[in-house]
């Protein structure tokens, strides 16, 4: 039997601290192969998600501690949802081929994702041409305050 425990994610979470990207896995799934991907994210404030698509499946997201900003994109970068997973919402799944991001409002945040397999990398057309080169700093701020029909736009 698998499980997510508290020391597990205490765990999790102290890794995504010490990590340069802010970030840790922990998979349910044994291989990369398998058909359904199971695991849970460790994720800091700071860690910077691009916004980016899966061509090859839809995404669950599920809240396991701390509060979490999705944001949904049209191809041109104008935000067409925004959730508050964590607060107000406790599962959000949306279809193959969104264009989303993810803000970590909270120290020691962890999800749960939920995704087809098998692991498929990201290509250069999955990260939105919009968000390339951008400073990280300056995304993270902007999906703090970002609203529906908002489109980022550099400070200055």
């Amino acid at each position: 039997m698998k499980q997510l425990t508290t020391p597990l994610l205490d765990t999790l979470s102290e890794q995504a601290r010490l990590s340069p990207r802010l970030r840790a896995h922990h998979n349910l799934h044994r291989e990369m192969s398998e058909p359904v991907h199971r695991l849970a994210i460790a994720m800091e404030p700071g860690t910077l998600i691009v916004p980016h698509r899966h061509l090859h499946t839809w995404e669950m997201l599920l809240p396991l501690r701390g509060r979490f900003v999705v944001l949904l994109f049209d191809e041109a970068g104008v935000v067409t949802e925004r959730i508050e997973l964590g607060a107000g919402c406790s599962v959000v799944e949306f279809p193959l081929g969104t264009w989303h991001a993810i803000l970590s409002r909270d120290e020691g945040g962890a999800l749960f994702e939920v995704k087809l397999g098998p692991y498929t990398p990201l290509g250069e057309d999955d990260i939105a041409s919009w968000s390339k080169g951008l400073d990280g700093a300056d995304l993270n701020a902007w999906y703090a305050v970002a609203r529906v029909g908002d489109r980022y736009s550099a400070p200055g």
